[in-house]
């Protein structure tokens, strides 16, 4: 009498199969896909956007011509709203125009609305926000732009005012990266890269209520966190009475030590590198962090805020990758989201038991 496998036992024997499959395909799709958490305080939202769009440049193939038209209205905006921000800051630092005649263009720009439409910027617009650009008071009100809320990329829009004011303008990739959109909310950005998906979930603003949400990410794969470390003697738009860098460290060392986050890894970017290096000659860091003894010498000072950072972990086993980055510097980036994709890959593959 033959021992064959009863048919019961065959289907049992084929639903195991079928879940071990399943379990398989389950977890090469969980191996395949990246699940990376981008945070910030609300002032570095800007940076994390121009990542954001740096990664549609270096794995997407950059924007569509399409795509760029419908960057000019924001550009425009951003140049008209920072050139206001500046006039409205020297009449509260009692600040005069050198020269009297460019009132006329003060007005220009006073009477423009908040949001700039069209595909061409006014000429009148352009030109007087070219000539105030050459005003001495201007300038001396943009040199104390620490004291008040000035957009980042307000002096390169201004550099180039007359190339973005001509009636053929097309925004280039840095027009593109440096513009800025105010935005609320959780975004999730969807990049493949190689095998892999990239899940990026932005919640660089959302100071208030993160006690809320912060756990919904406890799976995440990696938090990818930025600093703008030249904000070191600046304040927070939302309370005016906070030092930006701190609020940083601040935020830093709850996500850093929070218990949703125990076995994540963080990559650290230290951002606006360039903008920092400016600053140092002329702001001494040491009026904002009493307890820095490095002066204007740039390695100190990075060394220094690194280590404020670093030092906030307290756990062992917990890993922190840094970087020392400038967002709208593409060649860099590309090479840094190297190092950053194999580090995720490494992770990855440890979170799912693979090594």
């Amino acid at each position: 009498m033959g021992c064959g496998m009863s048919t019961e036992d065959k289907e049992g024997k084929a639903r195991n199969e079928e879940i071990e499959n399943q379990l398989k395909r389950d977890k090469m799709m969980q191996r395949n896909e990246i699940k990376m958490l981008l945070l910030g305080t609300y002032a570095i939202r800007s940076c994390l956007s121009t990542i954001l769009k740096q990664m549609k440049l270096i794995h997407e193939g950059g924007y569509s011509r399409d795509e760029r038209e419908s960057f000019k209205e924001i550009i425009f905006s951003n140049t008209v709203q920072s050139m206001r921000v500046i006039l409205e800051a020297m009449e509260s630092l009692e600040l005069p125009l050198e020269d009297q005649r460019m009132e006329y263009h003060v007005q220009t720009i006073f009477i423009q609305p908040a949001q700039i439409e069209g595909d061409v910027l006014p000429p009148e617009v352009g030109g007087a926000i070219e000539a105030l650009w050459k005003d001495h008071g201007v300038q001396e009100c943009f040199k104390r732009s620490r004291e008040y809320q000035l957009n980042d990329s307000a002096r390169y829009y201004f550099d180039n005012i007359a190339r973005i004011a001509a009636p053929d303008y097309m925004p280039n990739d840095q027009d593109v990266l440096r513009s800025r959109v105010k935005t609320t909310g959780i975004t999730e950005t969807t990049f493949i890269i190689g095998d892999l998906t990239y899940r990026m979930f932005d919640v660089g603003g959302q100071r208030s209520e993160r006690k809320k949400w912060i756990h919904c990410f406890e799976n995440v794969t990696t938090i990818l966190f930025l600093v703008a470390i030249s904000e070191y003697d600046q304040l927070l738009f939302e309370d005016e009475t906070v030092n930006r860098m701190q609020e940083a460290l601040t935020l830093f060392d709850s996500i850093c030590n929070s218990r949703w986050f125990i076995k994540t890894s963080i990559i650290l970017f230290l951002n606006k590198i360039d903008r920092f290096k400016e600053k140092l000659p002329v702001s001494p860091m040491k009026n904002y962090f009493p307890d820095y003894e490095g002066g204007d010498d740039y390695a100190a000072a990075c060394d220094y805020i690194l280590n404020r950072f670093v030092s906030l972990n307290q756990h062992e086993t917990k890993q922190i990758y840094t970087h020392f980055t400038c967002a709208t510097d593409t060649t860099q980036i590309r090479f840094v989201m190297a190092a950053v994709n194999d580090i995720i890959i490494q992770e990855n593959l440890r979170l799912c038991g693979l090594i």
